[in-house]
């Protein structure tokens, strides 16, 4: 299958799934990451304000900036800027109708620990399958030191997925709970 194909897969498994169910794979998923331990040593976090279709980040966020640093991806062009979450009112609708935070930018890529990646489906060897616009395969390379996480709902995994020669296997695959 292309690309685009487990796209549109992906997203039919998303949205045969309900609202209540969606919501109680997101908790568990997040009390999983909550309960790792390179969560647990990780001073600064990359996460992601979720869309609809993905787990559910919005009310986590709130209680992880009182014990870390938290950054959320903001999309500049081409590319994913990195800037500090500072709660709700932070934010802004950016481009593809996603909150951003529109606070200060971060810079310093060594001193992110922990990024939690979401996408559209995930493999056995670590493999995403984004959106495909390409965002975190440019940004993934700049975070050399920080541990990746793929992050998804069950129906999003799959044994084997197409990649390329600049897809970044994430470290580990979350999806279970």
């Amino acid at each position: 299958m292309t690309k685009k194909e487990i796209r549109k897969i992906m997203k039919a498994r998303i949205a045969s799934m309900s609202q209540t169910e969606r919501e109680g794979l997101s908790c568990a998923l997040f009390a999983k990451v909550e309960a790792m331990p390179e969560f647990k040593k990780a001073r600064r976090v990359l996460a992601y304000w979720s869309l609809p279709d993905e787990p559910n980040s919005h009310e986590i966020l709130s209680r992880w900036m009182a014990q870390k640093e938290i950054l959320l991806p903001a999309v500049v062009g081409d590319d994913l800027e990195l800037r500090r979450y500072a709660g709700d009112d932070d934010l802004a609708v950016g481009a593809f109708n996603i909150k951003e935070p529109v606070g200060e930018i971060f810079t310093d890529f060594d001193k992110v620990d922990l990024v939690i990646v979401p996408g559209l489906a995930f493999d056995a060897a670590g493999y995403r399958l984004g959106r495909g616009k390409g965002y975190y395969d440019r940004l993934l390379p700049r975070l050399k030191s920080a541990v990746t996480l793929g992050f998804c709902f069950p129906c999003q995994f799959e044994e084997c997925l197409p990649h390329d020669e600049w897809d970044i296997p994430m470290d580990t695959i979350l999806c279970q709970v």
